[in-house]
This record gives C-alpha cells, sequence and structure tokens, in this order.
C-alpha cells in the first residue's frame, strides 16, 4: 500500500478525533475551535500532502540512493529490533531537524507554516508545510549512511508523524512521568507557545530524552498560560500566502541590505535577525505578548457555509488523488492538485468576507495578507 493510501484510510480518524475533541470542549465550556482556522489549518495539510505525491520521489530516491552506494551497514528489514533501533534513531534526528527549523531561518521559513495558528487543536497537527521537501532530507542521511533501509525508513518516519498527531491538544492535562519521557500534549503545548519562557523548547517528537541531554526541555507553568502563534503572525487564511510569508519576508530583507555577506546571512542566522541597515531603517518594536490578538475577521453565515460546503468537495477530491496517485498521469495529477488548491484559496477568501451588514454600515474589515512584521 502507498503511504499517501494510508493517509487517505487516516483521514477519517483523524476527523472523528477533531469532532470528538470539539465536543469535549463544547461540554467543558473550554472550546479550542474556531471554523476558518480550523478550515486553513487542515487545508494547508492537504496541500502538503499534495506536494508530497510530487517531492516523494526526489527525497527518497536520494535516500536509496545513498543506501545503496554509501551504506556502512545493512540491516535486517525483517527484524523488530531494526524498526525499534531505526525508530529511535529517526526520532533523534528529527529532533536536530526540527531544532534547526527553529534556530536557522531557511528551514524556519518551512516550518513556520505548522506554528501559524493562533488556536491549539487536533487541527493544528495537520497544518504542515508544502515546502519542507526542499532541505529536511539532509537531515536523515545519517540513517542512510547507517544502513536502515528505505522501507525501514519510510516506515517509522510515518510512525513519529502519526504519533504527533494527539499531542496537539488542550483536552489533556498533565500525565506525570510520561511527560518526562515521552512527547506529551503538555510537552508540545510549550512547543507551540510564544511566551519568553517556552520559546522554542520541547524539540522530540516522540521521546523528550534529546530535549533533556541538550537543554531544551521547558515544563508547562500553570502561572504562564501559553499564547500561541508566532511572533510574526500571518493574519490571512490564504495557504499560499501561509506557505511563502516568510520567504518573502527573508527575499526582501536580503535584496534592501548593502553588505554582501548579510545578504547572504540572513537566510541562515536565527529567525527574526536582521542586518545593522535594515533594522536601523526600519526598526520594530520588542514583541510583547500583551498585545498579541488573534486574526479573526467576522464572518458572514452565506460565507461561512460556503467555505465549509467547497472545503467538502476538496477533500473528496484530495481522497480521489492520493488514493489513485500511483496511477494518475503526472500532468492530470498536477491540474488536480492546482485545482484543490485554487479551491483552498477560495476557501481562505471566503473565510476572510465580513457580514454584509458590517460593509454596509462602513465597519473596519480584514484586509489582505499582508507583510510579517518579524519572522519569530
Amino acid at each position: 500500500m502507498q503511504a499517501a493510501q494510508i493517509i487517505v484510510l487516516a483521514t477519517p480518524v483523524f476527523l472523528l478525533l477533531i469532532a470528538a475533541e470539539y465536543a469535549v470542549g463544547v461540554v467543558r465550556r473550554r472550546n479550542t475551535y474556531r471554523l476558518s482556522d480550523a478550515l486553513n489549518s487542515i487545508g494547508l495539510g492537504v496541500m502538503s500532502q499534495l506536494t508530497g505525491v510530487f517531492t516523494a520521489l526526489m527525497t527518497v530516491g536520494i535516500y536509496s540512493a545513498v543506501h545503496r552506494h554509501a551504506a556502512l551497514w545493512r540491516w535486517p528489514a525483517d527484524s523488530l529490533w531494526s524498526w525499534v533501533a531505526a525508530l529511535v534513531f529517526y526520532d533523534f534526528c528529527y529532533y536536530w531537524h526540527h531544532r534547526v527549523g527553529h534556530e536557522c531561518a531557511l528551514f524556519w521559513a518551512a516550518h513556520v507554516v505548522h506554528h501559524q495558528s493562533e488556536d491549539y487543536n487536533l487541527s493544528t497537527a495537520l497544518r504542515q508545510t508544502s515546502s519542507g521537501w526542499l532541505a529536511g532530507w539532509i537531515f536523515y542521511l545519517p540513517m542512510a549512511v547507517a544502513g536502515v533501509p528505505p522501507l525501514v525508513f519510510a516506515g517509522v518516519a510515518l510512525i513519529d508523524l502519526l504519533y504527533q498527531y494527539w499531542v496537539h491538544t488542550q483536552q489533556i492535562g498533565r500525565l506525570g512521568w510520561f511527560d518526562r519521557v515521552f512527547c506529551s500534549p503538555s510537552n508540545h503545548r510549550v512547543h507551540h507557545a510564544v511566551n519568553d519562557q517556552y520559546l522554542d523548547k520541547n524539540y522530540g517528537g516522540i521521546l523528550m530524552v534529546w530535549d533533556h541531554w541538550f537543554g531544551t526541555f521547558r515544563d508547562e507553568d500553570d502561572r504562564d498560560p501559553c499564547v500561541w502563534g508566532t511572533r510574526g503572525p500571518l493574519h490571512s487564511w490564504n495557504p499560499v500566502w501561509a506557505n511563502l510569508q516568510v520567504y518573502a519576508e527573508l527575499l526582501r530583507i536580503s535584496r534592501r541590505t548593502r553588505r554582501w555577506s548579510d545578504k547572504l546571512k540572513v537566510w541562515f542566522k536565527p529567525p527574526g535577525w536582521r542586518p545593522a541597515d535594515v533594522a536601523a531603517a526600519d526598526p520594530k518594536p520588542p514583541f510583547d505578548i500583551t498585545q498579541v490578538q488573534r486574526y479573526d475577521p467576522p464572518v458572514g453565515p452565506a460565507a461561512r457555509w460556503g467555505a465549509a460546503a467547497l472545503f467538502v468537495a476538496v477533500l473528496g477530491a484530495t481522497s480521489f488523488l492520493l488514493w489513485n496517485a500511483h496511477r494518475l498521469d503526472p500532468l492530470w495529477l498536477a491540474l488536480g492538485t492546482a485545482g484543490v488548491v485554487a479551491a483552498l484559496c477560495t476557501v481562505g477568501w471566503l473565510c476572510e468576507r465580513p457580514p454584509r451588514a458590517m460593509l454596509a454600515a462602513g465597519a473596519p474589515t480584514a484586509g489582505l495578507p499582508r507583510e510579517p512584521t518579524s519572522l519569530n
């Protein structure tokens, strides 16, 4: 069975768990969902899976080539211990991939998509980048050199990814000793927060031992409630802009700065770093968490229902494309993907349409995607 088909089979489970989490939140009077945000997050996951169909050949091909020509050993693919050891190995590589994704602007430009939501719920877990394939594969080549077979690598990568779904919730509290050893909802809430003490912490995908070893672990503190999102808010429901936001800002800074060394540095320095000349010409105030406001443009009932109906159609089309991706002509698959992306942009546009009464009254409305104020 193809990996894309496994995702199709898992999608109903994802959606049922989202519905269950929403119901629990309503009963507890702690609802963590907004329709516009949830549609945007799931839609970005849809885009990520469709683009992954085209990029998987490259990334898997590179891994397979390195394994074939540079492997120091040959791990048996039919051994349980090979799979267990490979999963731990993968999680270690994932830790560094994830950490660099927060500490290097070029990698943050891809990873930021997962952090843009200002809500925190199971739909946030599905919010994935469509550009991570550009360089993310580099971090897993040590597994190929060590001899982990491509089949085992693909399997443990999927296990690590699916595990991380359940930790994106506010409805599960502390879990005692489990929080110290494994990635848990409490640990991952910290990871998504923009609070000073939580920023860039808890990178482990399954295990927290890496964070304990390398000094990036932080416990959730009830006295400092988590605030979600990024320090350079997206302020848009457009999925294409969500993927391009930080790349566009890095390009803008690179073009503005005068020194050639700074034009290069801006891509590899930590997110938020700016050359002295750009910082002097365009000073920005320090981040103030008390001023954070969620992006939540009012939406009329017609636009809300239209967005939801169109999104259901998008899910159906995506399921068809992913299930048949290995059989479809690449041109038709590309055209289908383009149609899905266009539909998702329309969903985002509908989620930014104010009620007609507000337009008639001349009330302020949400604007188009705007330039980010900072990168982290």
